[in-house]
């Protein structure tokens, strides 16, 4: 691996750190609040960003993982804690799936980051360039989350 990937996998565990520490202290009846001018809720943002690292992985790659499968129901583009079930994983078990992705998607993709597949959207064809797109996106979600806890704290 060359010195550039280790730090994109550096910032991709920097970065999830950050979500990691915003939701530190956060109760699981905290993460269910849905703000009146917010659609989703800390718990849904966090599926969310779990989720879309391994939808754009697999977009590219085509190799499909149990995330994809099982959790776009719940935090797909489009979705809302409203399509929550009994099933859907919980605040502490999304927690967890955080902290140990970054560590999974290494041991996967580590080798491969710069293999090249068919250009997907923005023309993107490698798995490190869709990892920058996914960091990306990670940081507004976690702008929301900073945006809901706040409204909860001066609530409580």
């Amino acid at each position: 691996m060359t010195n550039e990937q280790e730090v994109l996998f550096n910032q991709l565990s920097a970065y999830r750190a950050d979500v990691l520490t915003a939701v530190e202290g956060i109760s699981s009846e905290q993460a269910e609040v849905i703000p009146g001018n917010f659609n989703n809720n800390i718990r849904w943002n966090l599926g969310h960003i779990y989720l879309d690292q391994f939808l754009w992985i697999e977009a590219l790659t085509k190799e499909t993982s149990e995330a994809t499968r099982y959790f776009n129901k719940w935090f797909g583009f489009g979705t809302s804690p409203e399509d929550f079930t009994s099933e859907t994983p919980a605040f502490e078990q999304l927690v967890s799936l955080l902290r140990e992705q970054p560590d999974v998607i290494k041991k996967q993709y580590k080798d491969r980051l710069t293999e090249e597949f068919a250009p997907i959207d923005m023309g993107m064809y490698t798995v490190e360039q869709v990892l920058i797109r996914t960091i990306f996106h990670e940081g507004m979600h976690l702008q929301a989350i900073m945006d809901i806890k706040k409204c909860i704290r001066q609530h409580d």
